[in-house]
C-alpha cells in the first residue's frame, strides 16, 4: 500500500506541475481543485456500484447452489426407490414367460391364418404361373411368382423366429413350395432369351424388353429388402439373393461375345479375302448394334443402368479379345495389314466409333487400344519380315521376266515420247506403290519403314540388273547376230535407268515428308551411281557395236589407199549417222553423253591412225594433199556431230580442231618453223607425249635429225598445264614400237 500511495502522490505532483507551469495559471487553482474533486467523486461512485453488483451476483450464485444440492438429494432418493421396486419385480417378470410364448405363437397363427388362402391355392397358382410363362405374359407370371415366394418366405420367417433350429418344419414348408424355385428358374430362362435377342426385340416389340427390365428391377428391390432384414434377423429365404441384374449384364456380355465370334463366315482355304470380309461384317454389326442401343435400348432401361455405356464396354472388350485371337494366328502379310488397318484406323474412324450417329456418347479418346503396343509391334515385325521376302522374290521375278523380253525378235515398246522402254520400271514401282499405299493406311511410321525397305531392296536389285545387263552385252559380242533386237533392248535398258531415277525421286517426294532421315537420304546417291554405271555400260556397249562396224574403215585412214582417194570417212559418217538414228530413242541425258563420247572416240581413232605411221609423206605436195584431206574430213566429222548434237546446246567443235591442228603440223612447208608449230600443238594439248610427236614427225618424213633432237629436248622440259575444261585425247593413243632413239637415227 505504501508503494501505491507513493506512486499516487508522484502522479499527483506531476499533474499539478503540468497545470501550474505559468504564473497566470495560479488564478485557476480553485477551478482546478473543484474539477478534480468532481472527478474523484465520480470515480468513487462507479467503484461503489461495481462492488455492489459483484455482491449481488455472489448472493444469487450461493442461492442456486443451495437449490441444486436439494435437487440432487431428491434424485438420489428417487433412484433408491426405483432400484428397490425393480428388485421386487424380477420374480414377477419371470412368471410372465408363458404369456410371452403365447404371444409369439399367436402371432404365428395369425400369419398362418392370413396366408391360409394362399397356402391352399399354391398348386393352382403354380399352374397358372406356368401357363402365363408359356404364353409369354411375363409380368403377370412374375406377379404370381412373387405372391408364392411372399407366402413361402413369410411362413419360413415365422418358423425361423419361433424355432430357428427346427429344420424339419423348415424342410416341410420348403417342400410344399418346392415348385416355386422351378418357376423362378423357368421365368429366368425366358428373361435371358429375351435379353439375348434384345437388339432385335427392341425394334419389333420394345414393350417385351421393358417388361423384362421391370421384372429384374422388382427382383432387385426384393433382394435389397431381404439383405437389409438379414442384418437384423439373420434370416435369408432360399434362392436369395437372385442377383438378376448382375446375371442380365452377364447374359448381355456373353451375347455380345457370341455375336462378334459368329461373324466369321469363311476360312483362308475357302476365301483368300476371309479376314477382310470378317472384319467388315464385324464393323457393320457393331455399328448397327450400337446405334440401336443408343437410340432405342436406352429408352427401355432405367438411367442408372447406363445400358449404352455398359454395352459399349462389352463390345469393346469382345472386339479386343477377338482381335487378340486373330493376331495370334499365323497371318499372311496382307492379312496382317488388313487387321492392323482395321484396329488402328477403321475402328476409330467415322466408319465406326466416330460415326456421327454415335456422337457424343462415344468418346474415341477414352477407348483403350484393341491390341497392346507389344502385339502391334510383333505383327509389324512379322509383316516387315514377310514383306522383305516378298519384295525380293517379286524383284527377282520381274527381272527374270524382263530378261526374257531382251531376246525377243520384236522391238520393245516406246513411251509417249517415242523412247524405247521395257515394263520393268513400271512393274517395280507399281509394286512399291501398292505396298506403300497399304502401309500408309496403317501408320506414317510403317509407311516410312516400308519406303526405306523398298529403297534398300532397290539398291540390291539394281546391282543384279547391272550384272545382267553386262552379261547381255557380253553374250551379244560373242555372237553379234543374236539377239536380233539387241540395240533396241540395250537402248530400253539405258532409258530404264532414267525412268528408275525419276521414279525414285517421285516416290520419295510422295511418301516421305522429311527427307533428312538417314536411312532414306543416303540411298539416293548410291542408286544414282549404280544407274549411271548401268547406263554408261549400256552406252559403251552400243558404241562398241558402232566401232566394230567402223573398224575396217578406220583402218583405211592415213594409208596410201586413203591418200589416193578412199571414201572411208564418208562411210564412217553414214554408219555413225545410221546408228544414231536408232540412238535417237535414247533419253536426252544419256544420248547427250553418248553423242559426246562417240565424237571423242571417232577423233581419237583418227588420231590413232596418224600415230600408227601407216603412211610417210615423201614430198611437200603429198604433205599438202594429205593435210588438206585431213582438214576436209575434220570438217565433215564436225558437220556430222554438230547435226547429231543439235538441241544439246554444247560446243562440239573442239575434238575436230585437234585433227586440224595435227594437219597444220603435217602441212607446214618450212621445216625451220616446225619447232614453233609443234610447240604450239603441245601447248594446246598437254597430254601429248614425245612418242606422239615422234610419230607425227615420222609421218611428215622430212624432219632433220637436229630438228628432232631440239623438239624432243623441248618436250623433256615438262608438259604444259592443262585447263580445267580440257578433255584428254592423246593419253589413250598408244604409239606402236617407236622410241626416241630410233627417231633420231
Amino acid at each position: 500500500m505504501k508503494e501505491t500511495d507513493r506512486e499516487a502522490v508522484a502522479t499527483a505532483v506531476q499533474r499539478v506541475a503540468g497545470m501550474l507551469q505559468r504564473p497566470d495559471q495560479l488564478d485557476k487553482v480553485e477551478q482546478y481543485r473543484r474539477r478534480e474533486a468532481r472527478k474523484k467523486a465520480s470515480v468513487e461512485a462507479r467503484l461503489k456500484a461495481a462492488i455492489q453488483s459483484q455482491l449481488d451476483g455472489v448472493r444469487t450464485g450461493l442461492s442456486q447452489l443451495h437449490n441444486a444440492l436439494n435437487d440432487v438429494k431428491d434424485i438420489q432418493q428417487s433412484l433408491a426407490d426405483v432400484s428397490k421396486d425393480w428388485r421386487q419385480s424380477i420374480n414377477t417378470i419371470e412368471s410372465l414367460k408363458d404369456v410371452k410364448d403365447a404371444v409369439v405363437q399367436h402371432s404365428q397363427l395369425a400369419a398362418a391364418v392370413e396366408n391360409l388362402k394362399n397356402i391352399f391355392s399354391v398348386p393352382e397358382i403354380v399352374r397358372e404361373t406356368q401357363d402365363l410363362i408359356e404364353q409369354g405374359a411375363l409380368l403377370q407370371a412374375h406377379r404370381k411368382l412373387m405372391d408364392l415366394e411372399c407366402s413361402r418366405d413369410g411362413l419360413m420367417y415365422e418358423q425361423y423366429r419361433m424355432d430357428s433350429g427346427n429344420t424339419r418344419d423348415m424342410t416341410l414348408i420348403h417342400g410344399y413350395f418346392g415348385s416355386t424355385q422351378g418357376l423362378s428358374d423357368e421365368l429366368a430362362k425366358q428373361l435371358w432369351m429375351v435379353l439375348q435377342r434384345s437388339l432385335v426385340t427392341v425394334r419389333r416389340d420394345p414393350t417385351l424388353l421393358v417388361s423384362v427390365v421391370r421384372i429384374i428391377e422388382r427382383e432387385e428391390k426384393i433382394d435389397r429388402r431381404i439383405l437389409d432384414r438379414k442384418k437384423q434377423t439373420g434370416f435369408v429365404p432360399p434362392g436369395r439373393p437372385k442377383n438378376w441384374k448382375e446375371k442380365m449384364f452377364t447374359i448381355l456380355e456373353r451375347t455380345v461375345t457370341t455375336r462378334i465370334e459368329g461373324t466369321q463366315a469363311d476360312t483362308r482355304e475357302s476365301d483368300k479375302m476371309w479376314l477382310v470380309r470378317h472384319l467388315e461384317i464385324i464393323r457393320k454389326y457393331v455399328l448397327d448394334d450400337l446405334i440401336v442401343a443408343k437410340n432405342l435400348m436406352v429408352q427401355c432401361f432405367p438411367p442408372h443402368y447406363e445400358i449404352f455405356k455398359n454395352l459399349l464396354n462389352m463390345y469393346h472388350q469382345a472386339l479386343s479379345t477377338r482381335m487378340q485371337d486373330l493376331a495370334s494366328e499365323d497371318l499372311e502379310a496382307n492379312e496382317i495389314v488388313s487387321l492392323l488397318t482395321w484396329v488402328l484406323n477403321t475402328y476409330t474412324s467415322a466408319e465406326m466409333m466416330r460415326n456421327v450417329e454415335l456422337a457424343p456418347e462415344v468418346d474415341v479418346g477414352t477407348l483403350e487400344p484393341l491390341l497392346s503396343p507389344h502385339v502391334v509391334s510383333e505383327l509389324l515385325d512379322t509383316y516387315m519380315s514377310t514383306l522383305t521376302s516378298n519384295i525380293i522374290a517379286w524383284l527377282r521375278k520381274a527381272l527374270e521376266t524382263d530378261k526374257k523380253d531382251w531376246v525377243k525378235e520384236t522391238e520393245p515398246e516406246a513411251d509417249q515420247d517415242g523412247y524405247y522402254q521395257t515394263t520393268l520400271p513400271a512393274i517395280v514401282f507399281q509394286m512399291f506403290e501398292q505396298n506403300l499405299q497399304v502401309a500408309a493406311q496403317i501408320s506414317e511410321d510403317l509407311k516410312t519403314k516400308v519406303l526405306v525397305l523398298c529403297l534398300q531392296q532397290m539398291n540390291s536389285f539394281l546391282s543384279r540388273y547391272k550384272d545382267e545387263a553386262q552379261l547381255y552385252k557380253e553374250e551379244h559380242l560373242r555372237n553379234r547376230q543374236h539377239p536380233h533386237c539387241y540395240v533396241q533392248y540395250m537402248i530400253a535398258i539405258i532409258n530404264n535407268c532414267q525412268t528408275f531415277k525419276e521414279s525414285i525421286v517421285s516416290l520419295k517426294r510422295k511418301y516421305l515428308k522429311n527427307e533428312v532421315e538417314e536411312g532414306v537420304s543416303l540411298s539416293q546417291p548410291s542408286m544414282d551411281g549404280i544407274l549411271d554405271a548401268i547406263a554408261k555400260e549400256g552406252c559403251s556397249g552400243l558404241l562398241e557395236e558402232v566401232f566394230l562396224d567402223l573398224e575396217q574403215h578406220l583402218n583405211e585412214l592415213m594409208t596410201k589407199k586413203w591418200l589416193l582417194g578412199s571414201n572411208a570417212v564418208d562411210i564412217i559418217c553414214v554408219t555413225v549417222e545410221d546408228y544414231f538414228n536408232d540412238f535417237a530413242k535414247i533419253k536426252k541425258p544419256y544420248k547427250k553423253r553418248m553423242t559426246a563420247e562417240a565424237h571423242r572416240r571417232v577423233v581419237v581413232e583418227y588420231l590413232r591412225a596418224v600415230m600408227q605411221k601407216r603412211i610417210s609423206f615423201r614430198s611437200p605436195e603429198e604433205r599438202k594433199e594429205g593435210a588438206e584431206k585431213m582438214v576436209r574430213e575434220a570438217e565433215q566429222l564436225r558437220f556430222l556431230f554438230r547435226k547429231l548434237a543439235s538441241g544439246f546446246g554444247e560446243d562440239v567443235d573442239g575434238y575436230c580442231d585437234t585433227i586440224v591442228a595435227v594437219a597444220e603440223v603435217i602441212k607446214l612447208t618450212d621445216p625451220s618453223l616446225l619447232y614453233l608449230e609443234v610447240s604450239t600443238l603441245v601447248s594446246k594439248y598437254p597430254d601429248i607425249r614425245d612418242d606422239h610427236i615422234g610419230a607425227l614427225l615420222a609421218v611428215r618424213g622430212d624432219a632433220s635429225r637436229d630438228m628432232k633432237q631440239t623438239i624432243m629436248e623441248t618436250l623433256e622440259q615438262g608438259p604444259a598445264q592443262a585447263s580445267p575444261s580440257y578433255v584428254p585425247l592423246f593419253k589413250d593413243i598408244v604409239v606402236p614400237s617407236l622410241n626416241v632413239a630410233k627417231l633420231l637415227k
